[in-house]
């Protein structure tokens, strides 16, 4: 058989050769269907995982019965003794407003403020969220929010403040959920009741009651955009802490409002004008809070921890407190720089212990730290009328004679102020002059363990240690304990214990405790020794050291000045208020020559002159005459050749309570159901004292 022609094989070479040329264009077509065949199994895929990830989201999400149910802290309010508000702990939920009750400027700030768009919008608003990425992106940090206002209320009621994707997403469905199931007014309405308004106030009408002492019914146009305005940052912007920024943010509101056409620029402008302030029994004393701190505490001691919603009335003078807060800044702002001292500290108290007046420090916002009542300094010669007291109370005299001269206990040579020596003395010359050497010889004489004793007696429970420096007060003590150890000096000899509650209420309006009687206790000091000791502390305002704390009535105290001029006191006190002074930096370190004589009695000056202003002159406490007779004499001649005499025990004899100043509590209304860092303190071996 014959072969096949060759043109078949070239017929076939060209065959091959055409699906060689056709085979390079029709590969990408190949390439396309795979990859969309890859794209289409990639997106069922991620719908198939995006669904799963929503269920297992929508699995736990809260139920909306949870809208009606309030987990809230009792709130304790406390009131100075006139009524005014001090400092509230713990939440505070007004009643449920309806929406159709409020006025109507109220939803139309908050809606101008935080979503202008709530009307039209799903729950989400996709506008809102493009705007706040743009100017994200652009400011290169998170400075506008998308969130609308069913979101936060999604956020707010059901959801941790964690920033995690799985409660953005939850919150998102929450939202969407809340818009199907609630009309607008109904959200803006649970809203408006539940939102944080800063202060413990949550809703609308606990803070109309908390802020301006009204309904919320009855709040005027500025004072709704202040409460919009404290949406934005409710804890920092609260006016009671930070009046200045509410009403600014306020003002952003009433301009909102304007720009979004709910009032005209020109009312906008007109409410701006008069900056909306807080009730007059809401204005709050700035630095109180450092009283109300400390005063909590008393309360759970006395009523315990577990009643819904109390009103405590304080022993707090609203005025007195108001005069401490001035003497102490005007004073600390016109020095404080050029003698490079920081804080100061100030408790006044009434003779029976009730508290007056605490200011802590120069501003609770900035350090809530309590330097009245936290911080531990050495009183330096602040503590001498302890020592001063027990050797009055052992027989000696303010005129028996000492020498101021160098003296030695062991290797400690106590040196004074001034660093010289000044001769032979009298006892009230050596206490008006704040010698050194004589008050150690005093504690010598009489022994320190009796002075601790004293010490003891009158209240002080800081570590003492029987040092010889324990005359110059070379060891730590509280401001507020201090000033109460000189509270009996000025009410008859009666050792007290602070105090600052009056009396405390429940929601009920039910007293669950009131006070009957001052913090005083048993009679500690008999009547001539402490006759003698406030003859010789009047000399020291009169003649002495302390003259700068003259107020042109009976009064008399002592300073103080420690190593360095670390720590400088005035303490001292009339018969009807007793008030302690320090000054010094937290860290402990010398201040420019800060003694007790100068800035310490200069603010005491000046708080006691507004704080007596227009009360009576009155006498503190004499010793009666002495008479004449051998035994005395005989003890006078044996002291002054060093000899010893009997002790004279301290008295226990019922006399009559010291006075107590009472401040009735505002009757309140019928009942309707409703960090800081460690403090330094060093301790030298001997404070140089003034």
């Amino acid at each position: 058989m014959a072969r096949p022609p060759r043109r078949t094989a070239a017929k076939s070479s060209s065959t091959a050769s055409r699906k060689r040329r056709a085979a390079p264009s029709g590969r990408p077509m190949g390439w396309l269907a795979r990859l969309a065949r890859l794209g289409l199994l990639a997106g069922i895929w991620g719908l198939v995982a995006g669904g799963a990830l929503f269920a297992w989201y929508a699995y736990d999400l809260p139920d909306f019965d949870d809208l009606y149910i309030v987990e809230r802290r009792s709130s304790v309010t406390l009131k100075a003794a006139d009524g005014m508000v001090l400092a509230t702990y713990g939440d505070l939920y007004g009643e449920h407003q309806a929406l159709k009750n409020l006025p109507a400027h109220l939803p139309q700030a908050l809606i101008a403020t935080e979503d202008r768009r709530f009307y039209s919008h799903f729950g989400i608003d996709p506008i809102g969220l493009a705007r706040a990425s743009f100017a994200n992106l652009r400011a290169g940090r998170v400075v506008q929010g998308g969130s609308t206002l069913t979101q936060q209320l999604a956020k707010n009621v059901f959801l941790e403040r964690d920033r995690t994707l799985k409660r953005k997403v939850q919150e998102l469905m929450l939202a969407f959920r809340l818009e199907q199931r609630f009309s607008k007014e109904q959200i803006l309405e649970m809203y408006l009741n539940r939102v944080y308004f800063g202060a413990g106030a949550y809703g609308v009408e606990a803070a109309a009651q908390r802020y301006f002492d009204k309904p919320a019914s009855k709040l005027s146009l500025g004072e709704a955009a202040m409460l919009v305005g404290l949406l934005k940052a409710p804890s920092k912007l609260a006016p009671t802490g930070n009046i200045k920024s509410a009403q600014a943010r306020g003002a952003q509101v009433l301009r909102n409002m304007a720009d979004a056409g709910f009032i005209t620029a020109d009312a906008a402008e007109k409410a701006i004008a008069k900056p909306t302030q807080l009730a007059r029994s809401r204005l709050p004393l700035p630095n109180a809070r450092y009283f109300a701190d400390w005063v909590i505490d008393e309360v759970y001691q006395l009523v315990g921890r577990d009643h819904a919603d109390l009103t405590v009335y304080t022993t707090l003078d609203g005025r007195l407190q108001g005069n401490a807060e001035r003497a102490v800044d005007t004073l600390m702002d016109r020095d404080a720089g050029k003698l490079d001292v920081d804080q100061a500290a100030l408790v006044a108290l009434a003779p029976d212990g009730a508290v007056r007046a605490m200011v802590g420090g120069r501003d609770y916002l900035d350090s809530p730290f309590n330097r009245a009542t936290q911080a531990r300094r050495q009183p330096g010669s602040a503590f001498k009328p302890i020592v001063f007291l027990t050797a009055l109370e052992q027989g000696l005299h303010a005129d028996d004679q000492f020498v101021d001269g160098p003296i030695e206990i062991g290797n400690w040579k106590p040196r004074n102020y001034d660093g010289q020596y000044h001769g032979s003395m009298t006892l009230g010359e050596a206490v008006a002059r704040s010698i050194n050497t004589v008050a150690v010889q005093v504690s010598e004489r009489v022994g320190r363990d009796r002075v601790i004793e004293t010490a003891r007696r009158l209240g002080i429970t800081s570590d003492l240690k029987p040092h010889p420096s324990l005359a110059l007060g070379a060891f730590e003590v509280g401001v507020l304990e201090l000033t109460a150890a000189y509270a009996a000096f000025a009410n008859g000899g009666y050792a007290v214990q602070p105090y600052g509650v009056l009396e405390i209420r429940d929601h009920h309006n039910a007293v669950l405790f009131r006070r009957d009687t001052g913090g005083a206790y048993a009679h500690m000091i008999a009547g001539e020794p402490l006759g003698e000791l406030n003859d010789l502390l009047r000399g020291v305002i009169a003649t002495g050291t302390g003259r700068a704390a003259g107020i042109g009535r009976p009064a008399a105290g002592k300073t103080g000045t420690t190593s360095d001029y670390r720590d400088a006191w005035f303490v001292g006190y009339t018969p009807d208020l007793v008030a302690a002074v320090w000054v010094g930096n937290d860290d402990n370190s010398p201040t420019k020559k800060v003694s007790g004589s100068g800035l310490p009695a200069q603010i005491w000056r000046s708080f006691m002159n507004d704080a007596l202003k227009g009360r009576p002159v009155s006498e503190l406490p004499q010793a009666p005459s002495r008479s004449f007779s051998l035994p005395s004499l005989w003890d006078r001649i044996m002291r002054q050749f060093g000899g010893s005499t009997a002790p004279v025990a301290p008295a226990q004899a019922a006399v009559p309570p010291p006075p107590r100043t009472v401040i009735e509590p505002a009757a309140p209304p019928p009942s309707t159901s409703q960090g800081e860092p460690q403090m330094i303190w060093q301790v030298g071996p001997q404070p140089v004292q003034q």
